[in-house]
């Protein structure tokens, strides 16, 4: 517990992290009032239709989590105060999804409620599994995005390298693999934050024709965030800080 004690201090001392905190949240509750406000149609899932905005920002964040500690070399004394390097980069990892988790869970209430208020004529009454799912979810895909964001962090280790790496994969190539021809659909089906898009999305009103159903393109989000945790912890047990 101490450990993790250290790594929210650490964690909530800088500024970036308020800054980004404050940024995930008002990006995609913002754009569900705007929604909510001038769209003819509105349920559930349409006041999620910005939680991608807060989700770049969470990546961001957990990404600058340990990437600043690299910049700064104050990862030497963490590795110093705790030897086991792998424990060190666990506790890290279990802060900033906690706080990733928390994070979603603020954006897809806010949302819904931000329209809920603003729509109160509109049935999005929160009354069976898929809506809820579509809903509570979000924390859920933030929580992974943020662990998968710190091993990408401890693998660049560079700031931009890293953060550049997280947002042009997630925004830009897993769309430009549609390019592909013959392949390109089936390779865009097993892209991970396609898959994790299917969890909040997938078995609503505009179903997609991906290989797994919402759980099973998370479960495939959780384990592909894995392996690379696994192979980040792997280095930073093995490189010099």
């Amino acid at each position: 517990m101490s450990l993790l004690a250290v790594e929210r201090i650490k964690l909530f001392s800088v500024r970036s992290t308020w800054w980004c905190m404050l940024l995930a949240i008002a990006l995609p509750v913002g754009l569900s009032a705007l929604v909510a406000t001038n769209a003819d149609r509105v349920d559930v899932s349409s006041t999620q239709a910005g939680y991608q905005f807060g989700l770049m920002v969470m990546l961001v964040l957990a990404a600058l989590s340990i990437t600043t500690e690299y910049r700064f070399s104050t990862i030497r004394a963490t590795f110093l105060a705790v030897p086991n390097r792998v424990v060190a980069l666990a506790a890290k990892t279990a802060l900033v999804a906690g706080l990733g988790f928390l994070l979603g869970e603020v954006v897809a209430f806010g949302s819904w409620a931000v329209a809920k208020v603003l729509r109160p004529e509109v049935a999005l009454a929160l009354d069976d599994s898929e809506s809820v799912r579509l809903v509570a979810g979000v924390g859920a895909v933030f929580a992974i995005s943020a662990v998968l964001a710190v091993a990408v962090g401890a693998l660049v280790r560079q700031t931009a390298g890293a953060v550049a790496l997280l947002l042009v994969w997630s925004l830009l190539v897993e769309q430009l693999v549609l390019l592909i021809p013959n392949i390109g659909t089936d390779i865009n089906n097993w892209m991970p934050f396609v898959a994790a898009d299917q969890f909040l999305r997938g078995g609503g009103p505009m179903p997609t024709d991906l290989p797994y159903g919402p759980w099973g393109g998370l479960a495939y989000f959780a384990a592909i965030t894995l392996g690379v945790w696994l192979v980040a912890a792997l280095v930073v047990r093995n490189r010099d800080a």
